[in-house]
């Protein structure tokens, strides 16, 4: 599936969705997906390594899913915090709804799906994990994190995955160079061909 599709608002393939069951949050769990959107066959692997390998969620306040697809992340986040706000936005009006429709179907009703500019400007979120759309080129996915990164509330931590052969050592380097100087982006841990990059605000 070419980037033209999840990548655009409205994917140009009809939509038709289909069941699948996933391991999230310990548990199987019965999740919708359908074509035009990321990795719609299952968990890909990078999301796979970013879940296996993070720390448990702030319990409470307002957490980030970037870049939500039909939305693992944002249901693990809903499933482990249900007493916080868990923000998943996507470009795709595809991945946006179908993520709505899996965590009504989950029982979550603390997940709100929907686009970037859905999120009033204040929010500060406690955590990020994001798999970053690392094939929008470079200088989206550069934009993309200087908008969000920096609205990490203090003592906040973003988690990204990115693959090794995709750039995730340069992006490393260019995290420490360009966010502002209370942010702090270190490789967490290597797992399979991903890195793990941990982005830290100061308290």
């Amino acid at each position: 599936m070419g980037s033209e599709h999840y990548f655009s608002a409205q994917p140009a393939t009809p939509e038709q969705r289909r069941t699948i069951t996933v391991e999230l949050a310990g548990s199987e769990r019965r999740v919708e997906t359908a074509g035009g959107i990321f990795s719609p066959d299952g968990l890909d692997k990078g999301t796979a390594v970013l879940l296996a390998g993070v720390p448990a969620p702030s319990s409470s306040g307002h957490l980030l899913d970037l870049g939500c697809g039909w939305g693992p992340i944002a249901l693990t986040l809903g499933l482990a915090s249900p007493d916080a706000t868990v923000h998943a936005v996507d470009v795709n009006e595809r991945s946006i709804a179908l993520t709505r429709d899996n965590a009504a179907a989950l029982g979550l009703t603390n997940v709100v799906a929907g686009r970037p500019e859905t999120i009033a400007a204040d929010v500060a979120f406690d955590t990020i994990w994001s798999n970053p759309p690392i094939r929008i080129g470079k200088q989206a996915l550069h934009e993309l994190l200087l908008t969000w990164l920096p609205r990490l509330a203090p003592g906040g931590t973003a988690w990204l995955v990115v693959q090794k052969n995709l750039g995730a050592d340069s992006l490393l380097t260019w995290l420490n160079r360009e966010l502002p100087d209370d942010l702090t982006t270190v490789r967490e841990s290597t797992a399979k061909s991903f890195r793990v990059l941990k982005v830290q605000r100061a308290d």
